[in-house]
């Protein structure tokens, strides 16, 4: 993708914002819509499916992006969003789909999977037995336990990286790997399948859920890593899939957040997982915060030192999805072609007004995010050999 400085700037400064349109989710109409909208409200990073056609459907959108902002007032100047794909080391919630047989499904049942479902992934259609609409599905587990039968599995899988990586390496600018406490053979045998493709990327991701030993198990990892010359970002994985849930989920991943920047690994941290739109607001009313020197203190200890670890963003998935819903099914609505999983909807640049609409969406969501720190700047991290 074309050099620019912009994504690093954010992250450095607190103030990156990363847009996850799932690991596997494959909606192409949908993921097409995002990434348009975010890319014009100036998204930092797009985070994807690692697949060839997902990743192409991306790239399509910010060249549309690139195309209309000529001339119109959306982040002007206008810079390219790094694009991401995650893999794992093993099972992992990201990297499931739902799956049942609607057969075995009772006569009386309520189905209220149906409603449960915020993808509108779940069908009973007499020409599609499936049950789920795989493209539509991004693994977020709420059917499962709603289902009065208990009739509804996962089905998981593990990215191939090294084939996966052949095809896509040069079209993507970060990877992040996502992996569990207890996991450091499999990670390391993943990360050596990865170093000789780190000298086409611009950042690397770990993402792993909180829980007991959760900062030692980082801190191996980082051993592993190092030395490492590209930017390292630790995504603070608090309550996977929730953001659109309630505003309560935040609160996990800021108090992972502060464990990690008071004795975590180097790096940058970024929060995800139940962000939405009370993150920021409550991460201002945390002492100090408001202040960005004072802030940077509070929560890095020692923003000089290289060893520290530094906030640099947040990454919000299932609650950017969520925002953007009823302007894409207006959109639906004003055309004939349907968003299904085997169709195409019509691109979201077609209606004027409601592109509009979605950019201020995205814009309203980002704005909070990007004045946070807009006069602190991260010391660059250099390799460190631990």
């Amino acid at each position: 993708m074309s050099e620019q400085t912009d994504p690093i700037k954010s992250l450095q400064s607190g103030c990156w914002f990363k847009l996850i349109c799932g690991a596997s989710y494959q909606h192409l109409p949908v993921i097409r819509n995002l990434a348009l909208a975010y890319t014009l409200a100036g998204v930092d990073c797009i985070d994807v499916a690692a697949d060839p056609t997902v990743i192409k459907i991306v790239q399509e959108a910010v060249d549309t992006a690139a195309e209309l902002r000529v001339g119109s007032p959306w982040h002007d100047p206008f810079y390219r969003p790094w694009l991401m794909i995650s893999i794992n080391d093993g099972e992992d919630p990201h990297f499931r789909k739902a799956t049942f047989n609607p057969e075995h499904c009772p006569a009386d049942c309520s189905r209220p999977c149906i409603s449960t479902c915020p993808t509108a992934a779940i069908t009973f259609a007499e020409n599609d037995p499936s049950g789920v609409i795989s493209s539509r599905c991004y693994g977020c587990g709420r059917c499962f336990t709603v289902c009065p039968p208990q009739v509804i599995e996962a089905e998981n899988h593990v990215t191939p990286a090294v084939t996966v990586l052949s095809q896509v390496i040069g079209a993507v600018d970060a990877i992040e790997i996502h992996t569990q406490i207890g996991r450091q053979q499999p990670f390391e045998q993943l990360f050596q399948r990865i170093q000789p493709y780190l000298s086409q990327l611009k950042l690397l991701s770990i993402s792993c859920p909180n829980g007991d030993g959760v900062i030692d198990y980082l801190w191996q990892l980082y051993r592993t890593l190092e030395p490492l010359s590209i930017p390292l970002v630790w995504q603070t994985d608090g309550r996977p899939m929730s953001g659109d849930i309630g505003s309560g989920t935040t609160h996990a991943t800021i108090r992972y957040g502060q464990k990690m920047l008071q004795t975590g690994p180097p790096g940058y941290i970024q929060l995800a997982g139940g962000t939405n739109h009370q993150t920021v607001p409550k991460l201002s009313m945390l002492p100090g915060w408001n202040n960005a020197e004072k802030s940077i203190a509070c929560f890095n200890g020692n923003p000089g030192n290289k060893l520290s670890p530094f906030f640099g963003g947040v990454a919000y998935g299932s609650y950017a999805r969520k925002l953007l819903q009823p302007i894409f099914s207006t959109l639906e609505m004003n055309t004939d072609m349907a968003c299904s999983g085997q169709g195409n909807a019509m691109h979201l640049e077609t209606f004027p007004d409601l592109l509009e609409q979605a950019v201020q969406q995205c814009r309203a969501l980002m704005g909070p995010l990007k004045g946070l720190h807009s006069t602190t700047t991260a010391p660059p991290l250099s390799p460190v050999i631990v």
